[in-house]
């Protein structure tokens, strides 16, 4: 028979060995050296079943975005993992979700170098609600913080935009049935790609830097008025993925702009560091493409191909007004 008790979960599913000079999963709290010259990175995300995923999501799946999307936040500061902590809350125990969970959890946790090194364990009265913390470390003076942009700057994203927005709206119906698009763009959704590496190497070459979770505009957003600047964005040259081409405009636009789990990085930096970010997004495999520039003032302008001003009235994700925004 299997036990269901607390410290048999965590001791099942996931208590693993920590890294030398780490005390991790099993004391009061876990101990962890940081290097010299650095600082220390911390954040919490929290996913509830209903808002962020749906109760029939995959659970692997699950365990690497739940995951990936708190590492996210660590490569848009510039830093390395070091560890994370997992609280758990469930409505019953189910030991094969459990498994696949725990699975895909761990899987990212090893690639990703941050290993699970402590939590907590509840029963809730409703759904399954996750909260992680990862910490990393950024030498100092090189985190890329909101407030750090300046004008002039250039601003750049990673990757493409719209695949998981796209697939969000194919799983919730909101639009025809498509098959062929939602094979293109679903990985996208369940299994977001931390841009970890790049983040390191643009620590200390960009200025400012920010993870897109909540869509473009709203995140972007942030960065401005943390820096008190303006910003012209480019329409034309936002990186849209694939899947995007044929939709109507206004759909298309609205997806690019506001569509939010694309966990790619928005950041900005002098123009002389142009060369050398392209060169590192070649080297990296990560497509990095050059949207905007800063500029004096408060407003943040999308202009088309011909320079003229996008009318827009959407800026993202509200996890408190709207349900199920990101679900995954």
């Amino acid at each position: 028979m299997q036990a269901d008790g607390e410290f048999d979960l965590i001791a099942r599913y996931f208590k693993r060995p920590s890294p030398g000079r780490m005390l991790g999963v099993g004391d009061d709290c876990a101990l962890m050296p940081l290097s010299a010259g650095c600082e220390l990175a911390v954040s919490t995300d929290m996913l509830v079943e209903g808002r962020h995923f749906l109760p029939d999501a995959d659970p692997e799946s699950l365990g690497h975005k739940a995951l990936a999307v708190n590492l996210s936040d660590l490569a848009a500061m510039g830093a390395r993992p070091l560890a994370c902590t997992l609280a758990l809350s469930l409505p019953v125990v189910n030991h094969a979700w459990l498994e696949a969970f725990s699975a895909g959890f761990h899987a990212l946790a090893r690639e990703s170098q941050c290993p699970l090194v402590g939590g907590d364990t509840t029963r809730s009265e409703s759904g399954v609600v996750l909260s992680i913390t990862v910490l990393g470390e950024v030498r100092r003076t090189h985190a890329l913080r909101r407030d750090a942009a300046r004008v002039g700057d250039d601003v750049w994203v990673s990757g493409t935009l719209g695949a998981a927005d796209l697939a969000l709206r194919l799983v919730l119906g909101r639009l025809p049935p498509d098959p062929e698009r939602l094979r293109a763009t679903r990985p996208a959704l369940d299994r977001p790609t931390p841009r970890l590496k790049l983040g390191r190497y643009l620590a200390g070459v960009a200025h400012a830097a920010i993870d897109v979770s909540d869509g473009l505009l709203q995140d972007f957003g942030h960065i401005l008025k943390a820096s008190h600047c303006g910003a012209d964005l480019w329409l034309d040259v936002l990186p849209a993925h694939p899947a995007l081409a044929g939709l109507d405009e206004s759909l298309r636009r609205e997806i690019l702009l506001a569509g939010g789990d694309a966990y790619e990085l928005c950041f900005t930096a002098r123009p002389l560091w142009r060369e050398q970010i392209e060169v590192l997004g070649r080297q990296l495999g990560v497509p990095v493409a050059r949207v905007g520039t800063l500029v004096r003032g408060q407003d943040l302008r999308v202009l088309d191909g011909a320079g003229q001003v996008v009318p827009v009235a959407y800026r993202g994700f509200d996890h408190f007004s709207e349900p199920c925004g990101d679900i995954a």
